[in-house]
């Protein structure tokens, strides 16, 4: 596997950003602005002298430039979300906890999955003789970093068995962010980066069993071991993605069948191999009773046979119990000999 380390200076630690209660913060900022806003009309209306212009300096850059720069830092958290801030290009910290809070004005979030943001829908109203009401979606991006558990499910893929078979296999993964500042600095897009690392521990693995051994119950297979198999992909899955921050929480295949190349053939060969065994189990069972049979003639002494007769009445019997149809008995009225 590819060592991101050795090209690239990873960060694996989260830091906890300076922060303070936004309520509190944003009330006592309002009021200052309120404040500073009276004090800049007050000393415009009543100029008197040079501490009048001082007030009124001081009173225009906090109620138009400080303090609503200071409203930048205010930041809400819902449960499970997290926000990443850098301050001019360095990693500042990671939020975390519901609340409101105030951090520095000045940091900014990064998240590079807001490309798949949620997207909102709008309706539209056009004037004329034809009104007609259209809908307009909205992507809004979003910085907030969710650490919920989320299901990727992957398209199916056409993969080769161990046995060079090839089949169609998909999976699911339950996956969660736990390091926010890995997946967000060490990878481009970790949801793009657990999707690529999910397809490949899934052929590495994959190649490893055969479909089904067709009797050989000793042997691992895809079909008849799938926990097994969705452990080993579960733990390769989390091996690709540590260096992202990311938990995989479950891994199951939801679909496995033949590639349809091969699927009449296949099915051919397991309807065979199923026939086989039961044939097998019917001629055992067969034999069983016919031994039995002629155990229990000798012992209560109904009629003597002679080993032509009991070679006769060993086919006669195997015939009845091992054939496909009803068997049409013909009664002999005359002597056995």
């Amino acid at each position: 596997m590819y060592d991101l380390n050795k090209e690239n200076k990873l960060i694996s630690e989260e830091l906890a950003p300076a922060s303070a209660n936004g309520m509190l913060v944003l009330i006592f900022n309002t009021a200052l602005i309120i404040l500073s806003f009276m004090v800049f009309l007050y000393n415009i209306i009543n100029l008197k002298g040079a501490f009048s212009v001082i007030l009124i300096i001081v009173g225009a850059l906090y109620a138009f430039l400080i303090g609503p720069i200071l409203y930048a830092g205010l930041k809400i958290l819902k449960p499970n979300e997290a926000l990443v801030l850098t301050l001019f290009g360095k990693y500042y910290g990671t939020l975390k906890g519901e609340g409101f809070y105030f951090v520095n004005p000045f940091v900014s979030a990064v998240n590079p999955s807001s490309k798949t943001a949620s997207t909102g829908t709008i309706s539209v109203e056009t004037s004329g003789h034809d009104k007609n009401v259209k809908d307009i979606n909205l992507h809004v991006a979003s910085k907030k970093i969710s650490l919920k558990a989320m299901t990727l499910n992957n398209d199916k893929q056409k993969i080769n068995d161990a046995l060079g078979n090839p089949i169609i296999i998909g999976i699911v993964v339950i996956w969660r962010v736990v390091n926010t500042a890995k997946a967000v600095f060490n990878v481009d897009n970790y949801n793009e980066f657990l999707s690529i690392q999910c397809d490949s521990a899934l052929r590495n693995i994959v190649r490893l069993y055969p479909y089904d051994t067709f009797g050989d119950d000793n042997e691992k297979t895809l079909r008849g071991s799938s926990v097994e198999v969705a452990k080993k992909l579960q733990a390769e899955i989390q091996d690709k993605v540590e260096a992202a921050g990311l938990e995989i929480m479950e891994a199951r295949i939801t679909h496995l069948s033949y590639a349809p190349e091969i699927a009449a053939a296949m099915l051919q060969r397991q309807q065979a191999s199923a026939i086989i065994d039961a044939r097998q189990m019917i001629v055992e069972g067969a034999v069983g009773m016919v031994e039995m049979a002629l155990e229990k003639l000798s012992q209560n002494e109904i009629v003597q046979l002679d080993e032509e007769r009991k070679a006769a009445m060993v086919s006669n019997l195997l015939v009845v119990l091992c054939g496909n149809k009803d068997a049409q008995p013909i009664v002999n009225s005359g002597s056995l000999y």
